[in-house]
């Protein structure tokens, strides 16, 4: 089939999809570029693309872990191997004193044995190393009395040894085996010693015999053969040989392997100088060819991927290193995250992942294609600082052993097997866009935190324990998207970097349990909300340490509830909002509060509280305040406790693309919370511009605004979701607040319990609205219509291809939104101005010409609501102009006259382009009139004073430096007057 009939009758099957689409892929399909391709070819391609797809989602896939459990070991020294034996489908572990345990499948201890040398006692036996010989149902056990002894596990006696090599130069203290699964009888066993040695047996008749037996020996088959290591060196033994090098010069060698598809023995030590060392078997097999790596500060530990063709190595530095063999100059790739020197290394084979574990006891996976880390699993493992600590993946079981001196834990993998999808184990508690690198952050009531690709679905690193067993339950992201805080139940707050690592811990409940409501980061101050009444400040400029206190709010404590949400705006409004209903509003530089909104009235507020109402306040009281005339209008009494709740603000959020129109007239703070209620108000006038009933019957709801304040979504107690349009509502201030609601675009339900956390975010032009419910799972969709995709599900979605990106003129949207709220709410000219007659007629006097003010001021919260409202909207109007009276408009520019332009007077050239000499003639200059200065010591009215011309920050900052500059000056004159 040539390209253009595949291109046509696939689009005619099919029926989706462009001719140049199919012409595209026959080229992939026609790789020979033939220029014609069969349903075999076809069906090879579609094949390859699904395995390349299904083994990308398997590199991506974090497993999830049982809870660490601790086997009731009975070794009563360091354990120094665990291995899992195929053939008889037992696990084996082995302690320094010699002791051998048994352990099922099941993971139960069948029984322990000890093993012995006959050439030292029990009480002096120090076991190194162990090895299974799977092909000849042996193990191989090394001891520091420079021996290795082969114990056979098919005897009727309880591990008898069978040989027994001796006369090591040097004590062994790692082991390697390696069999031919073609041929069982050619086998190799490499080890190395505290000498630098590597050396390794090749045995070409190992299921007939490891070595020879001599015709003198005695035909007991359960006696010790003992060989020298000398009669391997001398060749007497013909059914094996040996080989070895000396390239890591002394220096101990803490890990060998042999791996067949190099045909090399790999080994490493701590050492910077050949930290690891390639042995390359030649033709011969008798003679190796070296190649090392030089690795700074030396390696604990490594691990090679035969299908990735990588070496993994453990650093001391902290870092993990992917390494090419064929490439010694530099690693292919290094994956930073670890705090602490890393330990051990280990492939998951299947998922080309790797597992690492540092000293400081963190286990991280990683994912080798994007050399990300996708899991971060701190247990609570032992609080020993001076530990020897193995590490062992039993891939087939899906268990990972870390033993701990004598103690040993397991953590095994969950199986995958659910029938309804869930992103997280636990109910999710809070989601994040972090919009830099497009991903989804979440967290869950188990303390975890989750990151995912919003594209696709992917879930990327996973962070777990953060909070150690207390609940997440709230996030946010600093200005620059480089830090993640996360606030708990414990009355902590936590700040991390996207490794993991966490850099400060801020102490907001003071060591008592204070569950976190918001987390509101700003430029100088972090302000922490929670179930008490006063706002938690930090500033990060005192972060000096890794633990921080928090620090004096001068506003003191205003609210007479717990404070559950707040919102900010720039350059300095803080609104706070509590459980009965208040809502707060702050000055955020001079953190002074100056009034209060609640549905059913408001007041004023004193810069500073009266010291009794502070004490009334501290018992949950309210002081006894007289409303004003025009307060007492409003409602009831602000005595009236919400004791319900039902009035409770739990979201709030500042139109801040309204600002100009704001500025004007029109709501511009969105609050919403008890009762299902969502009200828009005007924080410039002090009033209630809108409310309407969301959420009938379902009690409090939660809500999110997009950027451009175009769409609000509200989320229920039930999972439902209703999506509202908001470009046209509350733009106007009337005496009468608006009921209706807006317009509803969407109403659906992808959750089956309580929405806990809304967030919306644009991708590409597309406004996707994020949502997280405790059913544990977390959904992302379209604001108009498209599917609703669950992070977790199996299959990955493409956001790009699945919704298309809208086209429109933002800029005619605008003028088209505009016009139509002129229409539907006119301004009438009593409504322009809140001046009073005779005030207005004085301005009239003074200001003749056509002008706008437009004069707010800051320090306005001791002033009566008359002045204060004047002061807020100062207006005037412009004169007629040619018959023609222009509205008031709700920004600067409209508000310009485009009346139509005067003709202009016919256009003269100037005096000067005409009579050049009368204006440009050089005429001498006479200096004699020119006045002297005076002398500078009288014009200067005042001494230069630095105090004064700076600020006192930047003073005291300057004097610490100085100080802190001699404090070391004279540190380092006393360490030489020492020398």
């Amino acid at each position: 089939m040539s390209r253009d009939v595949f291109a046509e009758r696939m689009k005619a099957i099919i029926g989706c999809g462009t001719h140049q689409e199919y012409q595209e892929l026959f080229d992939k399909v026609d790789a020979t570029q033939d220029g014609f391709i069969n349903w075999d070819k076809l069906n090879s391609f579609l094949l390859a693309v699904l395995c390349e797809k299904d083994e990308q989602a398997k590199a991506t896939e974090v497993p999830q872990w049982s809870a660490l459990e601790f086997l009731p070991v009975k070794h009563k020294e360091t354990i120094q191997k665990v291995i899992f034996l195929k053939s008889s489908s037992r696990y084996l572990t082995i302690s320094k004193d010699g002791f051998l345990g048994f352990w099922g499948e099941n993971l139960k201890l069948q029984e322990i044995l000890p093993i012995t040398s006959d050439a030292t006692k029990l009480k002096h036996l120090w076991v190194t190393s162990l090895v299974s010989l799977e092909n000849v149902n042996k193990i191989a056990v090394a001891f520091t009395s420079k021996e290795i002894c082969f114990y056979d596990l098919l005897s009727k006696e309880e591990c008898p040894c069978q040989y027994k090599l001796h006369g090591l130069k040097a004590a062994p203290i790692c082991m390697d085996y390696w069999y031919d699964p073609l041929d069982a009888s050619e086998s190799i066993l490499a080890f190395g010693d505290v000498s630098g040695k590597v050396q390794v047996i090749s045995f070409t008749a190992a299921l007939l015999s490891l070595f020879e037996r001599p015709a003198s020996a005695c035909e007991d088959e359960d006696s010790t053969m003992a060989i020298h290591w000398s009669q391997l060196l001398a060749g007497h033994h013909k059914c094996c040989h040996t080989v070895g090098h000396q390239a890591h010069h002394g220096e101990w060698v803490r890990q060998v392997a042999y791996n067949a598809s190099l045909d090399a023995i790999i080994s490493s030590t701590t050492s910077d100088t050949n930290s690891v060392v390639l042995a390359w078997r030649e033709k011969s097999k008798k003679h190796l060819k070296m190649t090392s790596f030089n690795i700074a500060q030396g390696i604990h530990a490594f691990d090679y991927h035969p299908r990735l063709n990588l070496i993994a190595t453990a650093g001391i530095d902290n870092k993990v290193c992917l390494w090419n063999p064929y490439v010694v100059s530099k690693p292919v790739g290094v994956l930073w995250g670890h705090s602490a020197s890393v330990i051990a290394v280990q492939f998951f084979a299947e998922r080309k992942q790797l597992f690492s574990f540092s000293k400081d006891k963190v286990l991280r996976l990683w994912d080798i294609q994007h050399q990300l880390s996708i899991q971060r699993v701190a247990c609570s493992f032992p609080k020993s600082q001076d530990f020897r600590c193995l590490f062992h993946f039993d891939e087939a079981h899906g268990r990972l052993f870390i033993s701990f001196n004598n103690q040993l834990a397991v953590l095994a993998m969950k199986n995958e097997a659910r029938r309804r999808v869930k992103s997280h184990e636990r109910a999710v508690t809070c989601v994040l866009y972090y919009s830099t690198q497009k991903q989804v952050i979440s967290s869950d009531t188990g303390s975890t935190v989750s990151f995912w690709m919003i594209d696709t679905g992917q879930k990327i690193k996973q962070f777990t324990g953060c909070h150690g067993n207390a609940e997440i339950s709230t996030m946010a992201l600093d200005a620059d998207e480089t830090r993640l805080l996360t606030g708990s139940a414990d009355g902590a707050v936590k700040i991390w970097d996207f490794n993991g690592y966490c850099h400060h811990t801020l102490n907001a409940g003071q060591d008592g349990v204070v569950e976190i409501s918001q987390i509101l980061v700003l430029k100088r101050t972090i302000l922490v909300t929670g179930w008490d009444r006063a706002i938690t400040v930090f500033r990060p400029q005192n972060f000096s340490h890794v633990s921080i206190q928090p620090e004096e709010w001068k506003g003191g404590v205003q609210h007479r509830d717990d404070i559950l949400c707040a919102a900010f705006l720039s350059p300095q409004t803080l609104a706070t909002g509590s459980y009965d209903g208040e809502i707060i509003l702050w000055n955020n530089s001079t953190e002074n509060a100056h009034h209060v909104l609640h549905p059913d009235y408001q007041r004023l507020i004193k810069p500073k509280l009266d010291t009794e109402a502070h004490k009334l306040f501290s018992v949950g009281k309210s002081s006894p305040i007289r409303p004003t005339a025009d307060q007492s209008t409003l409602g009831a009494s602000f005595s009236e406790m919400d004791t319900e709740g039902k009035n409770a603000v739990r979201k709030l959020y500042f139109l801040e693309a309204r600002k100009n129109t704001a500025a004007a007239e029109g709501a511009n703070l969105v609050s919403c919370g008890g009762s299902g209620y969502v009200r828009f108000w005007d924080t410039f006038k002090k009033q209630l511009v809108a409310e309407f009933l969301a959420h009938c019957g379902v009690g409090s709801i939660i809500m999110s605004i997009d950027k451009l304040n175009r769409y609000l979504v509200t989320g229920d107690s039930d999972g439902w979701l209703k999506i509202w349009n908001i470009e046209g509502y509350g733009l106007h201030s009337g005496k009468n607040k608006i009921t209706e609601p807006p317009a509803l675009m969407r109403t659906l339900r992808p959750h089956e319990d309580q929405i806990s956390c809304l967030e919306m975010c644009e991708l590409g032009g597309r406004p996707l609205i994020i949502s997280s419910s405790a059913d544990c799972s977390i959904s992302v969709t379209h604001v108009c219509s498209s599917p609703i995709w669950i992070f977790g599900q199996e299959k990955h979605w493409q956001i790009e291809n699945c919704i298309p990106v809208p086209k429109e003129d933002t800029n005619l949207r605008e003028n088209e939104i505009h016009e139509k709220s002129l229409e539907k709410f006119p301004l009438h000219p009593k409504e322009e101005s809140c001046l009073d007659p005779a005030e207005d007629s004085l301005l009239d006097q003074k200001n003749s010409e056509d002008s706008v003010y437009d004069v707010s001021s800051l320090e306005d919260i001791n002033f009566d609501v008359k002045y204060k409202g004047r002061n807020f909207h100062k207006k005037r109007t412009h004169k007629p102009y040619h018959s023609e009276v222009m509205q008031k408009a709700s920004s600067a520019f409209r508000s310009l006259s485009i009346g139509v332009l005067k003709e202009l007077p016919e256009v003269h050239q100037p005096a000067f382009l005409l009579d050049h000499e009368k204006y440009f003639r050089e005429e001498p200059e006479d200096w004699s009139q020119v006045p002297a200065l005076p002398p500078l010591s009288e014009t200067l009215k005042a001494v230069f004073d630095e105090k004064k011309l700076f600020p006192k920050e930047i003073l005291d900052r300057e004097r610490r430096a100085k100080q802190l500059c001699q404090e070391i000056s004279s540190e380092v004159k006393i360490k030489r007057n020492k020398k």
